[in-house]
């Protein structure tokens, strides 16, 4: 709270409260939380009092994703890549269905061997 005094403009902050990335990005805080939700590379932190915070990297990537979605017009999904490809994010990629079963059946049936061992302590 002290640097918040120090630097009203907030250009040496580490975290910005959601209301003043609301402020400064021109972005309801409604919309910001909804973006959270689509977007996987926004996420919030959180103070011990519950309030969410967002570091400068978040704040950056909120004013680009405004200026993709208003200015430019990109649909969010094109806006998603956009910024992936901008900030270097990796992308999540999908993991076939029949893959993810296998390698589920892979988890169980270790944990029931595992399972069986201790049992036999």
């Amino acid at each position: 709270m002290g640097a918040e005094k120090k630097n009203p403009t907030g250009k040496d902050k580490l975290v910005y409260r959601l209301h003043e990335v609301s402020r400064i990005t021109g972005i309801d805080p409604k919309t910001i939380e909804e973006w959270e939700k689509e977007f996987y590379f926004l996420h919030a932190g959180q103070t011990a009092s519950g309030k969410k915070i967002f570091r400068k990297k978040e704040l950056s990537i909120m004013l680009r994703l405004k200026e993709l979605l208003d200015i430019q017009g990109l649909t969010l999904a094109g806006a998603k890549r956009k910024i992936e490809l901008e900030f270097g994010i990796k992308g999540s990629t999908a993991i076939h269905p029949d893959r993810l079963k296998k390698v589920l059946f892979e988890v169980r049936d270790r944990l029931q061997e595992i399972t069986t061992v201790l049992d036999k302590k």
